[in-house]
């Protein structure tokens, strides 16, 4: 009795085997061709939109949301050899999507940041951005937040939403920049001199452009010195050295020609009372 027992428990062991083994490895037949497909797929894009010059921001996140879309289909069809209700499976995906994406409204928000951003391109992989209250190099677009390399080499993680949701500002979109500098005389000095300086200071420094020709005015009668807006176009990259240069330039002239930068200062003017006589 015991042996015949033992014999049927077999034939049905080896009866399973021979139906889901099969489909076991026909799944995971599917699950490792279909994953190298999908990788296959996402390089071979890659390859195209990077001869096609493409931004690098646009090729990873493109290639990537390809990968994650074929591996979801490549899941599926392995579940569906095994005999798994697929449509019951996507059913239940789906509710438990709708479940987590009411969870994560902000995670969404960013992933709808993030595509908006590579559709519009705002901005590009190396440019100079400033927004969300930060400014910095862009080194990568992600899915959900971006990643600026600041001046001092800090990395910083900006949500994408929180970056969308504000002004941006790129400067590095146009070729050239205008500087905008503030230098203040003395209300004794002689203007004329002054003006006749800063414009030789310009003229002779081969960075500063001369179409568009810079911009010098008094801007202002302010409370203790007379204002000067200098405004001189450079190239984009010659801009910060153009303003560092520029400022000490005028700082030593101005020391050499007896051009007084004045401190902020007030007249306190002092009555005498009768009470005081």
């Amino acid at each position: 009795m015991d042996r015949l027992l033992s014999e049927d428990i077999m034939t049905q062991i080896q009866a399973l085997l021979t139906v889901y083994g099969l489909k076991v490895i026909a799944a995971l037949a599917i699950f490792i061709i279909g994953k190298m497909i999908a990788k296959a797929v996402k390089a071979g894009i890659a390859k195209t939109m990077t001869k096609a010059k493409s931004d690098p921001i646009l090729i990873s996140f493109t290639t990537n949301m390809i990968y994650a879309a074929l591996l979801a289909f490549v899941i599926i069809a392995a579940l569906g050899q095994l005999g798994i209700q697929t449509t019951s499976f996507i059913a239940i995906l789906g509710a438990a999507g709708l479940a987590i994406g009411l969870a994560l409204q902000g995670s969404l928000s960013n992933f709808s940041a993030g595509v908006l951003m590579i559709i519009f391109r705002p901005f590009k992989q190396g440019d100079f951005i400033e927004g969300a209250g930060v400014a910095g190099i862009v080194e990568e677009v992600h899915i959900f937040n971006t990643v600026l390399r600041t001046g001092d080499n800090k990395t910083i993680i900006i949500p994408n939403d929180a970056l969308m949701g504000g002004n941006i500002i790129n400067y590095s979109t146009q070729p050239t920049r205008r500087l905008d500098l503030v230098v203040g005389i003395g209300y004794d000095d002689d203007i004329k001199k002054a003006k006749n300086i800063l414009n030789e200071l310009m003229a002779n420094d081969e960075r500063i452009l001369k179409d568009p020709a810079p911009t010098l005015g008094l801007l202002e009668l302010a409370d203790s010195s007379v204002n000067f807006a200098v405004r001189p176009w450079v190239n984009s990259s010659d801009y910060w050295g153009v303003h560092f240069d520029l400022l000490e330039s005028i700082k030593l002239r101005f020391d050499a020609e007896g051009i007084s930068i004045p401190y902020p200062q007030q007249d306190v003017h002092l009555h005498r009372s009768a009470c005081d006589k």
